[in-house]
């Protein structure tokens, strides 16, 4: 099977980072980020979230706006792309909210088999054969840090699609791990557009 596309999509501060120096949730991003996220939920077939992330916020992001809702129904696709968490914990609360959230759940790890509360499991022994496995042409990649980190670093993302936020926070918290060692190839722009707010989408891919 082909590797599929992968887009990283982040709100960060103008320093990088994705939280308080304190820990805890930022909320970055206003109503324009929020589109351009909807907006890439929509193009995606499905969306990789690390399982910390998914334990700290209890689920995963959720395409609201009706055009887009309508698109994929056009295409022929389900009205949210599947949500792809990267865990090795195969005991999860069935009270979290991802569990109520009207989509399919993959759990992609050291598992045999779907443990409740997901639809599939899919073994990750190495990135480019678990992603490729996943049948999936298009993928959002959600974060944490590390998942992003890991992704990066074996060059597997094609795409980041950045919203800096008017904000400077400080901190540990960045977006990428600092002791990453990455390859040396730049990337184009491809995409900027103010989105209200005074914050702004920047779109680079891989050259």
């Amino acid at each position: 099977m082909p590797a599929p596309e992968v887009r990283l999509v982040l709100a960060v501060s103008l320093d990088g980072r994705l939280a308080p120096a304190t820990g805890g949730a930022a909320q970055l991003g206003g109503s324009g980020d929020r589109r351009a996220l909807e907006e890439a939920l929509a193009w995606a077939d499905g969306a990789l979230v690390g399982g910390q992330t998914i334990r700290a916020h209890g689920c995963t992001c959720l395409i609201r706006d009706a055009d887009l809702l309508e698109r994929r129904q056009q295409e022929g696709r389900p009205p949210q792309p599947a949500a792809l968490v990267v865990s090795r914990q195969s005991d999860w609360d069935q009270d979290l909210r991802l569990f109520q959230q009207p989509l399919e759940r993959w759990l992609l790890g050291p598992h045999e088999a779907a443990p409740a509360g997901f639809d599939r499991a899919l073994r990750l022994t190495s990135w480019p054969q678990t992603l490729a496995a996943t049948g999936c042409a298009r993928l959002l990649l959600l974060g944490g840090a590390q998942l992003a980190s890991q992704l990066l670093a074996e060059a597997l993302v094609d795409e980041l699609q950045l919203t800096l936020v008017p904000q400077l926070l400080g901190g540990p918290h960045s977006w990428l791990r600092s002791d990453l060692a990455l390859d040396s190839r730049g990337w184009q722009l491809v995409e900027h557009r103010p989105l209200g707010g005074e914050e702004l989408l920047l779109r680079y891919r891989r050259t």
